[in-house]
């Protein structure tokens, strides 16, 4: 009995588990990526030992894909060379890690998952703890199957009412990062919940548990459900919620009034209404990402463009989050959509959002975003200016060329 993140723990370890335990537990997969793969990779061959399983390690080339630079193309050949090494078929340049991760059947409620990345936490929307750790920990797990955790209280989000028309999870994630800042659940377990999150389809959820580590969170979970079996197409599991939790606090959040939202520079918590910030100029605009790069964003975004052209004077960047959704948006027409309306569409990967490929901002320049991070420098040069916002505000910034409001379209 108790959160959900004891509930996961207790299961794998076939003992009690609660908060502030430290515990060594096996994991269900491991993951790195382009640029922390070499780190984990130096790690690993320090400890002298054999790979754990090679089916369950996987690496993801998308952080700097295609190499933009020489340096890039060899981080990109020693991870290829230390897969064909070790057997390691799971070597995949088909976009973001953890998009792909899903996609690739590398996650399942109940699981445990540790990757070198921060944003690992997105996976916990299918009710798995999943983490992010440092590429040393990750070395270590690629030749044991192990790690240690030390199992982290848990704040409950309670979320009420109904979104309106233009309102999204990513307004959610902010709003709740207004009221706490940018550590207000550091080392905590997040769980999402109540009648709004309920009625959330996948992709929305996902972008509850991606952004909970942006406010420090250890990892961010969802409540299992049939909405959840339904996505991995699995027979329905039946649901699993916490049962009689201790939790650390429960914040409240009621929706049903709420605006789009908007993060301004130069910090994710400094969040604002829409409102006090439409109208400001923008030089790009940027859509996509590991929050906000799915098939249902693109949709989002393609209905708001259809028929209708971006404005010159600022360049709109749409990138896929994975091939996958890359192919669906193809056959849907969102593509066709995408370039008719005069944005530029990228091959699926992390694309501008860490401000070394396809995007990058020079000083003084102002974007939009769907992405996570807003700090200085993150997209480019650190005099720039990123503001973060749902897909529905993108799109309509981008045809305005400004902050704009999605209520405002037709």
């Amino acid at each position: 009995m108790g959160t959900l993140v004891e509930e996961i723990f207790t299961h794998r370890l076939g003992r009690p588990v609660r908060a502030g335990d430290t515990v060594v537990a096996e994991v269900d997969a491991v993951m790195a990526h382009d640029v922390t793969g070499p780190l984990a990779i130096d790690a690993f061959r320090s400890l002298g030992m054999p790979l754990w399983n090679a089916a369950r390690t996987v690496f993801s080339f998308d952080h700097v894909f295609p190499s933009n630079s020489v340096a890039a193309s060899e981080l990109h050949r020693r991870i290829r060379e230390f897969a064909a090494e070790h057997g390691i078929r799971n070597l995949f340049a088909e976009g973001i890690c953890h998009l792909v991760m899903v996609e690739r059947g590398f996650v399942r409620p109940g699981g445990v998952v540790v990757g070198a990345d921060s944003h690992s936490t997105t996976y916990g929307a299918l009710g798995c703890f999943s983490t992010g750790m440092g590429s040393t920990d990750i070395g270590v797990t690629m030749a044991t199957g192990r790690s240690w955790f030390r199992i982290p209280e848990t704040l409950r989000i309670e979320v009420d009412g109904e979104l309106r028309t233009g309102v999204q999870a990513k307004d959610v994630a902010l709003t709740v990062i207004r009221r706490l800042g940018a550590e207000g659940a550091n080392y905590l377990a997040v769980e999402w919940g109540g009648p709004a999150v309920s009625a959330m389809g996948m992709s929305e959820r996902f972008t509850l548990a991606n952004l909970s580590v942006d406010f420090g969170a250890k990892c961010g979970l969802c409540e299992v459900d049939a909405t959840t079996w339904a996505y991995l197409g699995l027979p329905d599991g039946g649901t699993r919620r916490p049962r009689a939790p201790d939790y650390a606090e429960v914040l409240h959040i009621d929706v049903g009034d709420l605006e789009p939202q908007v993060s301004a520079p130069p910090a994710i918590e400094n969040v604002r209404p829409l409102s006090e910030l439409a109208g400001t100029p923008l030089d790009e605009v940027f859509i996509g990402s590991c929050a906000n790069g799915r098939i249902e964003d693109m949709a989002v975004v393609a209905g708001m463009l259809e028929g209708r052209q971006v404005n010159p004077t600022t360049r709109t960047i749409i990138i896929p989050g994975t091939r996958t959704a890359y192919v669906q948006a193809l056959e849907r027409g969102y593509i066709d959509t995408f370039v008719r309306a005069g944005a530029v569409v990228m091959a699926a990967g992390c694309g501008p959002c860490l401000g070394r490929q396809h995007g990058t901002l020079g000083p003084g320049e102002r974007a939009l975003s769907t992405s996570m991070r807003n700090y200085p420098g993150r997209m480019g040069s650190p005099d720039a200016e990123i503001y973060l916002a749902n897909p529905a505000v993108a799109a309509a910034s981008a045809l305005a060329g400004m902050i704009a409001d999605p209520r405002e379209e037709r």
